[in-house]
């Protein structure tokens, strides 16, 4: 089993200002994933632009940004087996209306335009947003006591 497959989770500043950053980090940690990086930032337009690639000729795009730099954000790494599709389970549809209970956006979100949480859509997706927030000494390569038990499988 391949537990090194990353992924990155933002804690978008709604998420931050109602305090859910801890909620969120919990749900992760108990699904018995390791976190290896994490940083709390104010992030700039030019790195969103970067991140929102896709979206920037989004009619909803300047508005995206305004939000995204409206106060800090918590983002941070995940490493386990299939990590990627797993964390995008966990967080739920974008659309929180559709997100199911028990989802990070089911159980917090309000609005689709403010959904507490980002979380990469892909593997190929992880890599290129990983390697756009962190530096590589900032990601930590630590053992896990209890991974050597959980992935024995």
């Amino acid at each position: 089993l391949s537990n090194k497959e990353r992924t990155l989770i933002a804690v978008k500043p709604d998420g931050v200002q109602r305090r859910l950053v801890g909620q969120i980090m919990q749900r992760f940690e108990q699904r018995g994933f390791k976190l290896v990086g994490m940083k709390m930032l104010q992030v700039s337009e030019e790195l969103l632009s970067q991140h929102y690639q896709e979206l920037r000729r989004k009619p909803f795009y300047p508005s995206l940004l305004h939000y995204m730099t409206s106060g800090p954000i918590v983002v941070m790494v995940w490493e386990g087996h299939n990590v990627v599709r797993t964390s995008r389970i966990m967080v739920g549809d974008t659309n929180p209306a559709e997100a199911q209970a028990g989802t990070v956006r089911g159980d917090f979100s309000i609005h689709i335009s403010r959904n507490v949480v980002h979380a990469s859509d892909s593997v190929e997706g992880a890599q290129r947003e990983i390697q756009l927030w962190f530096h590589r000494k900032e990601l930590m390569d630590w053992d896990c006591y209890d991974h050597n038990s959980t992935y024995q499988l």
